[in-house]
């Protein structure tokens, strides 16, 4: 038997072969067809990388065609996102500061889908103005449709995802006026947070002297009167600088005086505060903040939706039939759950030292249950009151009164 000798290919021969192997092995990794994947990011064992659009660019698609406008907001640099109506990409475009209100006019009347953040009611009322419909959507619930990385391109176009949902809730936008009256609140807050921190910073300093005076606002008058006395048990230098905290107390309090009676002015001139003040627990700044902060009565279809927007109701973790309620979710407005709160404890208070009406729902839960969680369950029913008589309008009556 005769052996015939191996043939030994040539370099060029070589390199032919390996570059025939090398694009079969690519075909077999990047073809979908002839990759196996597991549904969460790309092929197993893939070695190229290999981005896929579920809605790609529509080339030469026209702008009759955009139903819906998505606005990233932001300082200078605006990403808009136009969408047909089966929710396919239709534009991008980048838009600076001074574009955004003449691209909108010169736009057919559309709606327009922005986040609910810093400056969104503005451009609301400003794109509003043009004719266009305007949708406010919370933040939160823009976030799970953001694809991949977080991007302007990728922000706007789930806005647009978010507001063609036909189940999603949107922000109301509010007028100047509310917001003016927001404001007002929030500054006032911002002074209290100020003059209780310069409070307690001239309490720890003179109790490094041993002088010393219970807490709160109402106290003060008693480090004052050792500041300004002639006792001598201040040093000098500490008593300059503790005049000096002194005047800043005052003049805090002051203009959080001033604040006050523009509210309290406020209050007795609008029917539907009056109204909410007639509400045990709810003074002229809880009722005033209630209509300035809580979007129309009509979004809600019960007092229960207005008290979980609030954010007094309990977080739920059920799954299985089973309910799991936990602690309050915390999760609505925080200026409304803080007041409501603390109008509700001043309520407990006052029925722990008076006692509460003989079988009334406040007498029972006291009977039965810590106080912090009854002043929290009481906001709760203080907050669906409250919406009752704005969306049905009429006052307060209390139940042992009327049932008698």
């Amino acid at each position: 038997m005769r052996l015939v000798p191996p043939v030994t290919p040539s370099v060029v021969e070589r390199g032919l072969l390996l570059r025939i192997l090398e694009s079969a092995a690519h075909r077999a990794l990047c073809d979908p067809r002839h990759s196996i994947t597991d549904g969460v990011d790309a092929p197993d064992g893939i070695q190229c990388a290999k981005v896929v659009v579920s809605k790609p660019l529509r080339r030469g698609a026209s702008m009759e065609e955009v139903s819906i406008i998505g606005l990233d907001l932001a300082k200078n640099v605006f990403q808009a996102h136009g969408a047909a109506p089966d929710g396919s990409v239709v534009f991008r475009r980048k838009l600076t500061r001074g574009q955004v209100l003449k691209f909108f006019a010169a736009q057919p009347s559309r709606t327009v889908a922005m986040e609910a953040c810093a400056g969104a009611h503005h451009w609301a009322r400003a794109i509003g103005a043009l004719g266009h419909r305007v949708r406010l959507v919370a933040p939160g619930y823009v976030k799970p449709f953001v694809k991949r990385q977080k991007n302007d391109t990728a922000d706007a176009e789930a806005i647009v995802e978010a507001a063609l949902r036909p189940t999603m809730r949107f922000v109301a936008p509010k007028t100047e006026a509310q917001q003016a009256a927001a404001m007002a609140f929030r500054t006032r807050d911002l002074l209290v947070r100020q003059r209780t921190q310069t409070i307690n910073a001239l309490r720890g300093h003179l109790a490094e002297y041993g002088v010393v005076a219970p807490a709160g606002s109402v106290h003060i008058g008693r480090l004052i009167a050792v500041i300004e006395g002639e006792s001598g048990v201040l040093p000098r230098p500490v008593v300059k600088l503790a005049a000096m905290l002194v005047k800043q107390i005052m003049t805090l309090s002051e203009e959080i005086g001033v604040l006050e009676k523009e509210l309290r002015a406020r209050a007795s001139s609008d029917e539907t505060i009056v109204r909410l003040m007639t509400i045990p627990g709810i003074g002229a700044i809880t009722a005033a903040a209630m209509t300035t902060f809580a979007p129309p009565a009509e979004t809600f279809t019960k007092g229960r939706d207005f008290a979980a927007w609030i954010g007094l109701t309990p977080r739920q973790h059920s799954t299985g039939g089973k309910e799991r309620l936990g602690r309050t979710s915390k999760m609505g407005q925080r200026d409304l759950r803080r007041l409501l709160i603390i109008g509700a404890v001043a309520v407990v208070r006052w029925a722990a030292r008076r006692g509460a009406p003989k079988g009334s729902w406040l007498g029972r839960m006291m009977a039965k249950k810590p106080r912090m969680l009854v002043a929290v369950a009481l906001a709760n029913r203080m907050a669906r009151v409250a919406w009752a008589l704005m969306a049905k309008g009429g006052v307060y009556r209390d139940p042992a009164v009327a049932a008698a």
